[in-house]
Formats: C-alpha cells, sequence, structure tokens
C-alpha cells in the first residue's frame, strides 16, 4: 500500500481491514467539500484501483454515460469491442463483464462524486443498486463511493428506503484535520511554522487539506490569510456559498442558521434557532440541524443536568466564523493591521474556545483521564437581581466522581489570573455547584495559548493549566 498519506491513522486501519477482508464490502465515505476524500482513495489504492471513475458537474445523462465507456476503454482495456451503454443499467452491466475478465483478484472499484451522476431521470442509484446487488456483493469486490453532497449521499445511499437499503457495509466520515494533524501536513510539505502560527492559521481556515495547501512557504500567518481571503485571486474569496451549496440541496436555510449562531458565541436553543429565523419546526429543520452537525460546522452540547430539548447548538466551523466576522460584504480589507485589533481579539477568544471544543479527546488525555468515561456538556445559568448568572462553555463530567470545569484563553502572553478574574471563576464554581446541587468534586482546568503566568490566584484556584502543546501531540 503506499502510505504517503499524512494522519487519518483510523481511516487507513478501516481502509486496510476491508481491502484484505475476504468478503465483499460497500464503503461510503462522507465529508465536506474539500476534506480530502477522493486524496485518500487514490492515495491509498494507487496501485490496487481497478476502475477509478468520477462524475461530472452539470452534465447530462448522455454526457455521464460517454465518460464512463471512455473510462472502461482506457481503464480495463476490453478485449473484444463493445457498445457505448444506452443506460446506467447497461453500463453497470459493461463494467462487471469487463471486471470479471479482468482480474481474479481483489476488485477495487471507486466511483466519486456520485450526486452528480444521479440525473434527472437517469435512474442511476437503480443501477447502482443492481450493480451490487447482482454482481459485485458475490463476488471479490470492494466498492467504494463518495460525494460531496452530504444531502444526497446521506438520503440517497446511506439512509436509502429502496434497493441501497442498508446495503453498506463500511463508513467513513471524514473530518477535517486536527492540530496534531496539520502541523504533520506542514512538516510534510517541509514548512517550519511555529504552533502559535498554526493555531492562528487553523482558527481562520480549520483543518481543511486543500486550504492549507494553498499557504506559501515563508509566509506568516497574517500575510497567508490575508493573499487567500482577501486578495481577488485568493482561493476562500468566493468559498462560503460553494461551500454550503456543494454539501446540502436548498442550502438556503442552512446558510441562515449558520448565521443566526454566529450572532451568538454561546450558542442557541432549537427553539430559539427557530424565533430568530421565523420559520416553522418540523422535519425539514431537524434534517437542517442534523446535516449541520454531521459536517462538523455545528457543534449540538447537552446543557449539564438538562433535558435534550434544551440542547444548545454552536457554530464550530472555523471558516464559516471567520468569513462572517470579517469577510461577509467587507471590502479593501488589511488583515495584517486587523489581525491586532479589538474585534480579531474578541473572534480569537470565540475561534479558540472552539478548538478546546473540537479537541475534547487530546484534552482528556492531557488530564489522564482517557480512560474513563465522560460526557461534555455545558452550562449556563441566567443572573437576577439578587444572584450573579454564570456560563460555561466546557464542562467534562467524569464517572470517577469529579468533574472538570474547564476555561479557555487565547493571549499572545502567558495569561495572568488577576483579582477580578479570579472573583468571576469562584462565582462560576460556586453558582454551578449551587444551580447543580452536584456532590462531584469540581477540578478547575485552564487551557491558554501560551499557558499561565503563576500567581496566588492561579495557584489556589486552578488544579490544571496547559498551554495549546497539548493539542499537537
Amino acid at each position: 500500500m503506499n502510505q504517503k498519506i499524512v494522519g487519518r491513522k483510523a481511516e487507513q486501519e478501516i481502509l486496510e481491514k476491508i481491502f484484505t477482508a475476504r468478503e465483499a464490502h460497500f464503503l461510503a465515505i462522507t465529508g465536506r467539500r474539500r476534506v480530502g476524500k477522493t486524496h485518500l482513495i487514490k492515495t491509498y489504492f494507487a496501485q490496487q484501483l481497478n476502475f477509478d471513475f468520477s462524475g461530472i458537474l452539470n452534465a447530462t445523462t448522455a454526457q455521464q454515460l460517454n465518460n464512463f465507456y471512455y473510462s472502461i476503454q482506457q481503464q480495463l482495456k476490453p478485449k473484444k469491442k463493445v457498445h457505448a451503454p444506452a443506460n446506467w443499467i447497461e453500463a453497470f452491466q459493461l463494467l462487471s463483464q469487463c471486471l470479471e475478465a479482468k482480474s481474479k483478484k481483489r476488485i477495487v472499484v471507486f466511483i466519486d462524486e456520485l450526486p452528480w451522476l444521479d440525473t434527472h431521470k437517469s435512474n442511476f442509484t437503480a443501477a447502482l443498486d443492481w450493480f451490487w446487488n447482482s454482481w459485485a456483493a458475490h463476488k471479490n469486490v470492494l466498492l467504494i463511493v463518495c460525494g460531496s453532497s452530504t444531502s444526497w449521499m446521506m438520503e440517497k445511499i446511506v439512509n436509502s428506503k429502496g434497493g441501497l437499503h442498508n446495503r453498506i457495509t463500511k463508513r467513513i466520515d471524514l473530518s477535517p484535520f486536527t492540530l496534531n494533524e496539520t502541523e504533520d501536513f506542514f512538516s510534510y510539505k517541509g514548512y517550519s511554522f511555529s504552533r502559535y502560527h498554526i493555531l492562528q492559521l487553523y482558527m481562520a481556515m480549520g483543518g481543511i487539506p486543500h486550504y492549507l495547501k494553498e499557504i506559501k512557504k515563508g509566509e506568516s500567518a497574517a500575510q497567508a490569510i490575508h493573499r487567500i481571503c482577501f486578495q481577488k485571486s485568493g482561493l476562500l474569496v468566493n468559498e462560503f456559498d460553494n461551500l454550503y451549496s456543494a454539501l446540502f440541496k436548498n442550502s438556503e436555510q442552512h446558510i441562515q442558521v449558520i448565521f443566526a449562531l454566529s450572532k451568538k458565541q454561546n450558542g442557541l436553543t432549537r427553539n430559539e434557532i427557530l424565533a430568530k429565523l421565523k420559520t416553522k419546526d418540523g422535519g425539514t429543520f431537524t434534517k437542517v440541524l442534523a446535516e449541520l452537525e454531521m459536517c462538523h460546522f455545528v457543534l449540538a452540547q447537552p446543557p449539564f443536568g438538562k433535558s435534550k430539548k434544551e440542547t444548545v447548538y454552536r457554530l464550530i466551523d472555523e471558516f464559516s466564523l471567520f468569513y462572517i466576522q470579517f469577510m461577509h460584504k467587507k471590502k479593501n480589507v488589511n488583515w495584517q493591521q486587523l489581525a491586532s485589533s479589538p474585534t480579531w481579539k474578541s473572534w480569537s477568544g470565540y475561534a479558540f474556545e472552539n478548538i478546546c471544543l473540537k479537541h475534547v479527546h487530546e484534552i482528556k488525555r492531557a488530564l489522564g483521564i482517557s480512560g474513563i468515561y465522560t460526557e461534555e456538556s455545558s452550562f449556563f445559568q441566567k443572573g437576577t437581581r439578587q444572584t450573579q448568572g454564570a456560563q460555561i462553555d466546557l464542562l467534562i463530567d467524569r464517572n470517577d466522581h469529579a468533574i472538570n470545569l474547564c476555561e479557555a484563553k487565547f493571549y499572545e502572553q502567558p495569561f495572568t489570573i488577576t483579582k477580578k478574574y479570579a472573583a468571576e471563576l469562584q462565582n462560576k464554581m460556586s453558582v454551578f455547584k449551587k444551580t447543580t446541587g452536584t456532590t462531584k468534586t469540581i477540578f478547575l482546568t485552564f487551557i491558554s495559548a501560551q499557558g499561565l503566568t503563576a500567581n496566588m490566584y492561579s495557584n489556589q484556584l486552578v488544579h490544571k493549566n496547559f498551554d495549546m502543546n497539548i493539542f499537537f501531540r
């Protein structure tokens, strides 16, 4: 196998297992646009692909079929003369005949951008169903399919109610790179960025490989962000609309939800989102939220000790947050000046909190509790005239009768807990204990980009403090 793949260890283990299996497998890969689905398969199976085909955006059924036919001729080189298929049933019948004649060993078939192949009245999914059920499932075949349109992939393939119902034997939901994988990516490229620079880039672009590939050697984070996001020819100047329209059918409501969530840093409940959008509840809205969560744009956080109905939805996609705050309807932006403004400082604190929420596994590892069952949640208690309120974005509720209350701060220098801030922290813990009635031990955990300055307040209140390095291990 070709192992020149950055990160993706769990995914590579799945690919190895199903490739070496003795039975047929049908693998579906989902994930957002530009996250590296195609690269993963084509790189991992560089020497094993028997047939590789991709749909064409906005092509007719006839054009797609011709492309399929030419791909068979080029890749499989049939010995007998074959005719161009008139429909998808004939196309897959031709493919099965050529593959059977070509190899008796493990057969790997990769069909990319499936949604583009499902043109009007093409009956593509019915033909794919026929190909799998009548031939591939009974042979030594590994069939791999993927597509950027999450709506289509989930409805027509993963959760199909038709002939493909329960036919998927394995699924990979490809996530953006973690910070550790992002550092490995830059190392593979030969770039020597500091971790602080990587963190700044990640807060603007997230761990999307295609975005990160655009960064040039020798650029600072501010230079790269300005060129990629604000110059006319920048890769991400028009990416926001392209991203959502590629992922979701009728993406208008998805975008409305994203904009609503961007205005409330600590998130909104389902009913609050509905009120903001002035829309009715129902199955369509449920699907929108589920798809945004599935694509790692939104995090659903159950509030500590409360019902599922009070789940808070929080926007955690780095690029979406960055776009709405700094790019949407903005002109002549000089990012190198804006990157030191109060607006940036406020946004960066929120972005860093989101990074902590997405890297809970790394926080648990740093705390030495990876082997302990935990549940992550948030806490919010509104203040009254008599009492102060409190908000906690991340609680790690442990099965060993303890709770880690996590505070996150993004500063260029080590963060210092002042007398005033120490009082705020004490109030948070007091309100949390009183409101929830918990008898568990509360540990205050502090996470800041450059660590924490040791003083009487940090020594008194903080049980564990970490800097950004925990995310890179």
